[in-house]
């Protein structure tokens, strides 16, 4: 009977998913071409800083999407995330689940383009944003249109990205949760877990799948190689030992992902789960067969998500650096 009352809760909930959706769209004063008037270059800027970055330094333009995911995801798109730790201030980064993210200093190079352009004008929670959208592309990823008009906060939320962010080894019915508590649907949810088409998954999120036994969900030749790459049950985080997402297409935001998973090659549990999960495997098996539709998806659900509880007006600021919290 509980597991009755289970589902049928679930059913319920998953019904509203459209209401929830159309309650976060409508909640936002955000809007197309927000710097059209106060500083009319600023989204060129961007891109081509991105652009610069990424011939530069390819691994930015993943840097950029996940940046947007860990922003968003705790409290609101306010550039929280990137606010470094000084007297009164806890950064984010700090968080056992930003282990691994980097670059952060080359979202200055981008601020310090605007700032000489336009002073006091751009917030970092828009070059948050706008970079995640421009980086997309440089993998080869779908154009997703994207409001501004952000401001950023001056507080950052250490212990709440603790408690907020999705673990990297949480299940999907977690994962669900924590993506549908800000209005995103069961689709959209397995569509932005394609971003693990891209990047890399360090070992010390790897190894309790692979030692003192392998996880038996995992395809036997895959996991050979995993333990080639991650030879010991207790790697030490600095040594930055890791796997790719995708051995095939590393660098492209595509739909491999959901084939690989088919495959039994997904390389975390919430990975893997999606296949096995009766609510999300139906997902798994149209994007895997259609490039398109996934982009399609991850369109959509990448920018309900850039539009989670935006600060607005006189709630935030617009930093002059992206690390600091102005003055008074």
């Amino acid at each position: 009977m509980a597991t009755n009352n289970h589902h049928c809760c679930s059913s319920l909930f998953f019904l509203l998913l459209p209401l929830l959706v159309l309650f976060y769209s409508a909640k936002s004063d955000l809007q197309f071409n927000y710097y059209a008037q106060s500083c009319p270059n600023a989204e060129e800027i961007i891109k081509q800083e991105v652009t610069n970055l990424y011939n530069k330094h390819g691994n930015t333009a993943v840097s950029w999407v996940r940046n947007l995911f860990h922003d968003c995801m705790v409290k609101s798109c306010d550039a929280s995330l990137l606010l470094e730790t000084v007297s009164g201030v806890e950064s984010e980064q700090a968080s056992q689940r930003s282990f691994g993210m980097r670059n952060f200093k080359y979202v200055g190079t981008i601020k310090e383009a605007l700032e000489k352009e336009c002073p006091m004008t751009v917030s970092c929670a828009d070059i948050v944003a706008l970079s995640a959208r421009d980086g997309i592309l440089m993998l080869e990823g779908p154009r997703i249109e994207m409001r501004t008009g952000r401001r950023d906060s001056k507080v950052s939320y250490l212990a709440e990205a603790d408690n907020l962010l999705p673990n990297h080894n949480d299940s999907s019915l977690s994962v669900l949760s924590q993506f549908q508590s800000i209005g995103i649907d069961v689709e959209g949810t397995v569509a932005l877990l394609g971003a693990h088409s891209v990047g890399r998954v360090h070992c010390v999120n790897l190894v309790h799948r692979l030692y003192p036994s392998v996880d038996p969900t995992l395809d036997p030749e895959y996991a050979e190689y995993l333990r080639g790459r991650c030879p010991t049950p207790d790697p030490d985080p600095k040594s930055v030992l890791y796997v790719r997402n995708d051995l095939e297409t590393p660098m492209i935001l595509d739909n491999l992902y959901y084939k690989n998973l088919l495959k039994h090659k997904g390389l975390l549990i919430v990975d893997q789960q999606l296949v096995s999960d009766p609510l999300t495997s139906p997902f798994v098996d149209k994007m895997a067969a259609d490039n398109g539709y996934f982009h399609d998806q991850f369109s959509r659900a990448f920018q309900l998500l850039s539009e989670n509880n935006p600060l607005e007006d006189d709630q935030g600021e617009i930093r002059k650096d992206c690390r600091y919290v102005n003055s008074n």
